[in-house]
């Protein structure tokens, strides 16, 4: 308990006087805003991720979405503070190791590391889908493609990748557009079927979805709107982050649940019967709708939304890697390894290290991935809270930063819903979850604390 409370500080004072390496601030608000919200990833997630909420919750899935995308609100608040309090491209565990103690940051380091591996292949084994009007292609081995080419990408300039990124964003919101004004224009129930709670069986007969499902869903619902967290990876990138950092979350919570939430709505209003709606094929209401054109399109438009996605999550997840060998979590070896910069100023080796086994992870059963990404997000979003609470003690009381309103009921609040829904997963996907997680316990207690003067120094760079 002494270890998982003492104040990063004490560590890093033992570490050798050479300063960390830094990486460049090169990229402002727009810059940033477009790179997280490429990672957000709206239509990739509402064509890939949404379809499995409507199998499960029917018409509650919009109502399930709204209540994640409130919940968020409260989960970037913290984001935004501890962001700016702590701005390191480790992100949460950067964080939570300062304000929480250092076994806490490496528990949230093992979580979130969990997600940026399991996330990108989840998205990228959508690819094959929406290119079936063009070419049927096996969804492993073309998610497996788009990870390698993302992987590539990921090499490049990060402010390269901020204008490609950009392009891709648009198309994407364009498609996100379009679904939701063919379906408002084809509605076939009214606004109150949002809330109507049924979802189809699977002979086509209408079944009620119950509290304890909306409760159980929520965990994918906050892992829809979840890639708003990756502003706080690229906080030691942005320029001044003491203002940028909170702007670029809360503004890209906003834009994303908008782009999310209203497309979810008009496809429940006009979904043309309740089994059509459950079985969540939105390529196929699209072009009953309208016609193969304008299905093939959006498609295309979707396809490209993943491939922008497999990019900047590429990105992001290399960050990661790299601030973890940066505060000597791995033998020396290994840190030298992950702390390489190649000649654009990226973390050439890190970036190999989460794009390769990205792609062979898209070889895993996808509900085993969603499983345990929910469960893995909620522990993390818990952690960030927790972490939230103890941001205004001692030295960080009076760091300049931006500060949440709200505090500390917005932390408490988050801490007892975020609870509650993590009691509510599959005990499988909470066993692969917690196994992962005990193992990397074991490794704290037999490796990193012994050597708590020489490991797991976690820095914090100058904003």
């Amino acid at each position: 308990m002494t270890d998982t409370l003492r104040p990063v500080e004490t560590a890093v004072a033992h570490a050798p006087d050479r300063p960390p390496r830094k990486l460049k601030r090169s990229i402002g608000v727009v810059g940033g805003t477009l790179l997280t919200l490429s990672c957000v990833t709206p239509a990739s997630t509402l064509f890939v991720v949404v379809p499995d909420l409507f199998g499960a919750l029917g018409t509650a899935t919009a109502l399930t979405i709204a209540i994640g995308s409130l919940l968020c609100v409260a989960v970037a608040f913290c984001y935004s503070e501890l962001g700016t309090l702590v701005p390191s491209a480790g992100g949460e565990y950067a964080m939570v190791s300062t304000l929480a103690g250092r076994l806490a940051g490496w528990l949230v380091f093992v979580l979130s590391l969990l997600v940026v591996m399991i996330v990108p292949p989840v998205i990228a084994m959508g690819t094959a889908d929406y290119l079936a009007p063009l070419v049927h292609l096996d969804p492993s081995w073309t998610g497996a493609s788009v990870m390698l080419l993302a992987t590539l990408a990921g090499l490049l300039d990060l402010r390269a990748n901020a204008w490609i990124t950009g392009v891709f964003l648009v198309l994407e919101v364009i498609a996100a557009a379009v679904v939701a004004a063919l379906g408002f224009t084809h509605a076939e129930r009214g606004p109150g079927s949002l809330v109507s709670m049924q979802v189809a069986t699977p002979d086509g007969a209408p079944d009620t979805v119950t509290a304890l499902l909306v409760a159980s869903g929520l965990a994918i619902a906050l892992f829809v709107t979840q890639g708003f967290s990756t502003a706080v990876y690229l906080s030691e990138e942005l320029e001044n982050p003491r203002r940028t950092v909170a702007r670029t979350v809360l503004a890209t919570l906003a834009i994303s649940a908008v782009i999310i939430l209203v497309p979810v709505a008009a496809i429940t209003l006009g979904a043309p019967d309740l089994a059509a709606l459950t079985g969540g094929d939105i390529g196929a209401m699209v072009t009953a709708w309208s016609n193969t054109a304008v299905g093939t399109f959006v498609s295309l438009c979707v396809a490209l939304a993943i491939i922008n996605a497999g990019i900047v999550m590429v990105i992001q997840n290399s960050r990661v890697l790299f601030a973890s060998a940066r505060d000597k979590a791995w033998p020396d070896p290994v840190n030298a390894l992950f702390s390489r910069l190649g000649r654009f100023g990226s973390p050439w080796v890190s970036t190999l290290a989460v794009g390769i086994p990205g792609a062979a992870l898209c070889f895993v059963n996808l509900d085993t991935l969603y499983g345990v990404t929910g469960v893995s997000v909620t522990g993390m979003y818990l952690l960030v809270a927790t972490a939230a609470l103890l941001s205004r003690r001692g030295p960080h009381k009076h760091t300049p930063a931006w500060r949440m309103p709200l505090w500390p009921a917005a932390p408490l609040l988050l801490i007892v819903v975020l609870v509650y829904i993590l009691i509510q997963q599959d005990p499988t996907y909470l066993l692969w979850t917690g196994g992962i997680t005990a193992t990397a316990t074991l490794y704290w207690a037999l490796y990193l604390r012994p050597h708590r003067h020489t490991r797991w120094l976690v820095s914090v760079p100058e904003a």
